[in-house]
């Protein structure tokens, strides 16, 4: 009969919900999760380990919204398949300046975005700083074109694009580079 199932016989499905064991250390603490292979960085902050700074706007890959750091690379939370991660450390907005919450001082973008009202609705911002973070990683002395083009993959849709430039370049000043 169709759908039934000889026993002893797998499906493709089957393989997926059994779940694969991923270790992993996110914003300095190390995890150990079960999880389906086909969950994404993205919905293993948000939904299992409560991070909900990364934010999920298209989904697609396209406004950069979901921004995160997996080994100081900036990754797009929401195509990166966390099963994929064993080993990895990864980054998220919270763990950028994890005394800020308690009252200590912002990271050097973060403060910088704020000086230079880099932002507005603040939606796409924990992206943009990640972004920009693993930019002044790679590049601690980036010139304007050099911000523009590494910037160029997070969208913002209040158009706050000269101040985020302004604000990577002040940072990078801060923290060394410029």
């Amino acid at each position: 009969m169709p759908g039934e199932r000889v026993a002893g016989e797998r499906v493709a499905g089957d393989r997926l919900a059994e779940g694969r064991s991923v270790g992993l250390e996110v914003n300095g603490r190390r995890h150990r999760l079960t999880i389906d292979p086909r969950l994404s960085l993205l919905d293993l902050l948000r939904d299992r380990l409560g991070l909900t700074g990364a934010k999920k706007g298209c989904d697609h890959g396209q406004c950069g919204a979901c921004t995160l750091m997996v080994d100081d690379r900036a990754v797009l939370g929401c195509l990166t398949l966390a099963a994929r991660l064993d080993g990895a450390r990864v980054t998220s907005i919270e763990g950028l300046a994890p005394d800020a919450a308690d009252g200590g001082a912002l990271h050097p973008l973060q403060q910088a975005f704020i000086d230079h009202d880099a932002f507005q609705c603040g939606y796409c911002t924990p992206g943009q700083i990640l972004s920009a973070a693993a930019l002044l990683a790679a590049d601690p002395v980036p010139d304007d074109d050099r911000i523009r083009e590494h910037m160029s993959g997070n969208l913002c849709r209040c158009a706050a694009y000269p101040n985020i430039v302004a604000a990577v370049r002040a940072a990078a000043g801060r923290m060394g580079g410029m």
